[in-house]
């Protein structure tokens, strides 16, 4: 028999990352997550370090680009959402 199921409706605390709020998703996510050093930049300024933000979730490891949602989860677990299955999926309330 197949059966239709709906999501039950369960809020999460999130925070955007956006490339430049790294003090702020530390403190949200605190020692799950970390800086992965990717490359450095030579410009005018002199080098420069980008990283990927990297998160430990219950899968492994997973990568969080900038325009990602870091959602923590209803156990207190932490993990990347892109923002297009997010805007799908949640409604910013507060």
């Amino acid at each position: 028999m197949i059966n239709i199921a709906r999501k039950k409706p369960v809020e999460v605390e999130v925070c955007q990352w956006t490339g430049k709020n790294w003090d702020e998703i530390k403190e949200f996510c605190g020692d799950v997550v970390y800086k992965h050093p990717l490359e450095s930049i030579e410009n005018v300024y002199g080098s420069i370090k980008v990283y990927d933000l990297m998160i430990h979730t219950l899968e492994g490891d997973h990568k969080a680009n900038p325009g990602d949602y870091i959602i923590k989860g209803v156990h207190g677990e932490f993990y990347p959402c892109k923002p297009d299955i997010f805007e799908k999926t949640y409604d910013i309330i507060s």
